[in-house]
């Protein structure tokens, strides 16, 4: 994969190539849409540099086919635009672009916008819901949802579902539950946790099985529903 430039002015286009194979990028440009919209059907770039103003089919139409499409929704697009077009610039963030480069623009100033466009869609995506069959926890928004139906639990209570969620068929003695949900300076009534785990399988429905216990050890959740 590389960088696609599409600009239609030629001594920016491969200056803009020139720079970006220098620091050690591989780039392609492209004159217009035209040529842009045919390499798409034999490959696909891991980030576009669009220039807004381009003969034809104009850089914002260009971003909005893209943004439109299954195959290249997820594209990285940089935006060009020309100094003093504020509206130019809001459409194009709205329309979904990741960034934007006011002309005229350095190209060391290029190459980092697009380094940081990289490092931020590349990163790991943090996963906030867990889900076992019609069993959904969303980590954001604290909700536990049973076959589509919200059903509510205790803070304790959820905080067991999640480690279980998120760890499937390791077997948690009881220490290490106590430790993880009541913290390590827990000293209250050892049958906390079996009541805990009794009244979470009554609210999990059908799912309650799924939590088994492991005699003499502590309890597992069944990864598959």
């Amino acid at each position: 994969m590389s960088i696609w430039c599409v600009e239609d002015d030629a001594s920016i286009r491969d200056i803009e190539v020139y720079t970006l194979q220098s620091t050690g990028f591989e780039a392609v440009g492209f004159a217009d849409a035209d040529s842009f919209r045919e390499a798409l059907k034999q490959d696909r770039p891991e980030l576009v540099i669009l220039d807004i103003m381009l003969p034809g089919e104009d850089g914002v139409a260009l971003l909005r086919f893209l943004r439109s499409n299954a195959n290249t929704r997820t594209i990285p697009v940089i935006m060009a635009t020309a100094k003093g077009q504020e509206y130019d610039k809001v459409q194009s963030l709205d329309l979904g672009a990741d960034d934007y480069l006011v002309k005229p623009f350095g190209m060391m100033e290029m190459v980092s916008r697009v380094k940081a466009v990289l490092r931020r869609v590349q990163a790991p995506a943090v996963q906030h819901i867990l889900q076992v069959g019609g069993l959904i926890v969303d980590l954001n928004q604290h909700i536990v949802t049973v076959d589509g139906e919200r059903v509510q639990f205790t803070l304790k209570e959820f905080d067991l579902l999640k480690l279980f969620l998120s760890h499937p068929g390791m077997v948690f003695t009881r220490e290490q539950l106590f430790s993880e949900v009541w913290g390590d300076n827990y000293a209250g009534e050892t049958r906390t946790l079996d009541m805990h785990m009794t009244t979470l399988r009554q609210k999990l429905g059908q799912y309650g099985k799924l939590l088994e216990t492991v005699r003499g050890v502590g309890y597992r959740l069944e990864g598959r529903a």
